[in-house]
């Protein structure tokens, strides 16, 4: 490398690491253990704060959704059975989804015995059943449950406050180019994982809502 072009190589490759922190940053916080709580949270402390048990409702949603995950997957890297805490092999994602169900389903029960609203035991419900779809699919291809966890938590939203929270659709492209970015996942993956979240989670519970 010559004298003259060293100030513009190391500028590039500061650019370069720059990007890579804000994509890494971005999915951190856009993550399924972020996202998910506080959708749950919002929709708890706009929804049904003034009925007594809403904390206990809250914290039965939160255990199932962030804190098993995370005792889960840290405890599955510390035995070596998942490299990392992304989970970015394929082949170990099977495991932990399988876990995972069965987390969600006992959640469920708990919400049946607490006498929760249909709206906040659903949730846990179809996240028992989307996690064995992500489980089947992950068996031939890699989805992203990055994307499918926010267009999933914004459908939530959309059904429980309104249209006016499709808005926040609007952070899905960035999601997109984080995961790509990071070389998390291709653009099918991320882009699927997008529209089947926000799908499937919208009209299960529009239907479960109906029954």
């Amino acid at each position: 490398m010559s004298v003259s072009n060293f100030p513009v190589t190391h500028y590039s490759n500061s650019m370069q690491l720059e990007i890579r922190r804000f994509a890494s940053l971005v999915s951190w916080i856009i993550s399924p253990v972020i996202v998910a709580p506080a959708a749950y949270l919002h929709i708890v402390l706009l929804g049904y704060s003034k009925i007594p048990n809403h904390r206990t409702w809250f914290t039965v949603l939160f255990l199932s959704s962030t804190i098993a995950p995370m005792f889960l997957i840290y405890g599955l890297k510390k035995i070596g059975r998942v490299s990392d805490y992304n989970i970015t092999f394929r082949e170990q994602r099977f495991l932990p989804l399988l876990v995972l169900v069965g987390v969600n389903l006992i959640g469920y029960e708990f919400m049946k015995q607490l006498d929760a609203p249909r709206f906040l035991s659903g949730i846990l419900l179809f996240n028992a059943v989307n996690t064995v779809f992500i489980l089947l699919v992950t068996l031939q291809w890699k989805i992203s449950i990055h994307l499918l966890s926010l267009t999933s938590s914004i459908a939530l939203l959309v059904l429980f406050f309104g249209s006016s929270y499709l808005l926040l659709l609007l952070s899905v492209p960035l999601l997109m180019w984080s995961r790509i970015y990071l070389k998390a996942h291709n653009f099918m993956q991320t882009l699927v994982g997008a529209c089947i979240g926000f799908l499937i989670m919208y009209g299960e519970l529009k239907w479960w809502l109906s029954l």
